[in-house]
């Protein structure tokens, strides 16, 4: 289902919250639901859902989980999780902090700033296991994927492009800027929630010398 023409906050909110409802009155025969930017997608077991009657079934599930999730006040919400990363910028965890400050013609230090000072929303998370995608980079720091990515990303490398931050929970190729890198294990299947982040929590980055409140 796509639930919105753009992706932004009210956008996610928006779908986290039709999410949570289908979580709280599921239909038997859905397997799963994934929420993301602008998306949802439900799979779920033909044999159990088949045909017409199937179809009609998961339509009206769908949209009766639309119908309740809209009537829930902003104020009546669960209020989203916020987790805070704390990073180390540059040098050997940032390798191209001084080519993006060099590129959005700022000093390093600003481009830390900026990015540690901003509020994130998560909008999906996915490319790899755990793997976030943020929303709520300052327009400042947009830059273009790099030219050419590399074949090694770090574990825990905290990046930019495109409009978004991120961070590698896996050591894998990549093409977005590394301006630093956190010590928190994004993906770990020894926790009954593997992933660290899902859909709309909240993320704030601090910088590893910053104490958090």
């Amino acid at each position: 289902m796509e639930l919105a023409a753009s992706a932004d906050v009210a956008a996610v909110r928006r779908i986290q919250a039709l999410h949570a409802r289908m979580r709280t009155a599921p239909l038997d025969g859905v397997l799963e639901c994934i929420p993301a930017f602008v998306t949802l997608t439900v799979y779920f077991d033909p044999l159990r859902l088949a045909g017409d009657e199937g179809r009609v079934r998961i339509e009206e599930w769908i949209a009766a989980c639309l119908a309740q999730a809209s009537e829930v006040a902003p104020a009546e919400a669960a209020p989203p999780r916020e987790v805070v990363l704390k990073v180390r910028y540059g040098g050997d965890a940032g390798p191209d902090l001084p080519a993006v400050a060099a590129a959005l013609g700022r000093s390093e230090e600003d481009v830390v700033a900026l990015h540690s000072g901003a509020a994130y929303v998560v909008g999906a998370v996915g490319f790899s296991p755990g793997f976030p995608y943020l929303l709520g980079l300052p327009t400042e720091l947009h830059l273009p994927r790099r030219s050419t990515p590399r074949p090694r990303v770090p574990a825990g490398s905290v990046a930019i492009a495109a409009g978004q931050a991120g961070v590698y929970p896996q050591a894998t190729p990549g093409g977005w800027h590394l301006i630093g890198r956190t010590q928190a294990e994004l993906f770990s299947l020894e926790r009954d929630s593997p992933a660290l982040l899902a859909v709309g929590d909240r993320v704030r980055f601090v910088r590893e010398t910053e104490r958090a409140p």
